[in-house]
């Protein structure tokens, strides 16, 4: 195999804009699979940023729209693809059960031993070296709980434990405009839920519970977003796959 082409600092993000004050920041260069969706939600009193990304760049820096308002910086869960750069942005926050995996983000604790490698990449970030990756510590200035409202002044996003693919994964809604922002918990692609602190019987639970949200915009941790007749779909599917499997779906919380 060849050596892939290199890409700097100022080629690496992309936003997209979407409705309803939400952009979409990613790193297009990532495999798709691998490639977090960052949101950015513009608020009255302050904006709102859900994951960070691998971290190699600088996400301040070279994303523009991050450095013009007051910011909270929201961690979906703690794997490396989330949370690279929250140390940049001092007003940070993260479910409870995650808290010390944010402070202390070990490559074995982030999965980021498993996955973050050149095998990530379409185009190598410049200066990327696999066997010197780490992301640096971030510790929350709040920990979040189940039912919890994020307030930017003119929108309140309501905090969603959604414990399975990690045990402190959160996804932020809407309820006004029916939008979820909901992690890796349920995005339009593979779910993965055999990784360090997965847990099979969570993630039923969590979906159980989740299915009959009125949703009415779904934007994942990966791959492209999609509606309320997709996000049913996709939850049927992998609860059918479970039951196929033979794991015991316990009564949703």
């Amino acid at each position: 195999m060849g050596t892939l082409p290199v890409i700097d600092a100022p080629d690496w993000y992309e936003t997209v804009r979407m409705a309803d004050g939400v952009t979409l920041i990613h790193e297009p260069w990532i495999k798709p699979f691998f490639r977090c969706n960052m949101w950015h939600v513009r608020g009255r009193d302050r904006d709102l940023l859900f994951d960070t990304g691998l971290g190699h760049f600088s996400l301040r820096r070279h994303v523009a729209l991050l450095s013009e308002r007051k910011l909270t910086c929201i961690a979906s869960h703690t794997h490396f693809d989330h949370i690279g750069c929250h140390h940049e942005f001092p007003d940070r926050c993260v479910h409870r059960t995650e808290a010390e995996i944010l402070a202390d983000p070990r490559n074995e604790w982030t999965v980021a031993d498993r996955y973050a490698n050149d095998d990530m990449f379409d185009r190598l970030p410049q200066g990327w070296n696999t066997a010197r990756y780490r992301i640096l510590p971030a510790p929350a200035g709040r920990l979040l709980e189940h039912g919890d409202v994020v307030d930017l002044g003119d929108r309140a996003f309501e905090v969603i434990h959604t414990p399975g693919h990690s045990p402190g994964g959160i996804a932020l809604y809407e309820k006004k405009t029916g939008i979820l922002l909901s992690g890796d918990i349920i995005y339009d692609g593979p779910l993965i839920d055999d990784v360090y602190h997965s847990d099979i019987s969570d993630y039923v639970a969590t979906l159980l519970g989740m299915r009959d949200l009125d949703v009415s915009v779904v934007h994942g941790g990966h791959f492209p977003s999609f509606g309320k007749v997709r996000y049913r779909q996709l939850v049927d599917e992998y609860l059918a796959q479970r039951r196929q499997a033979g794991c015991h779906l316990r009564q949703s919380r």
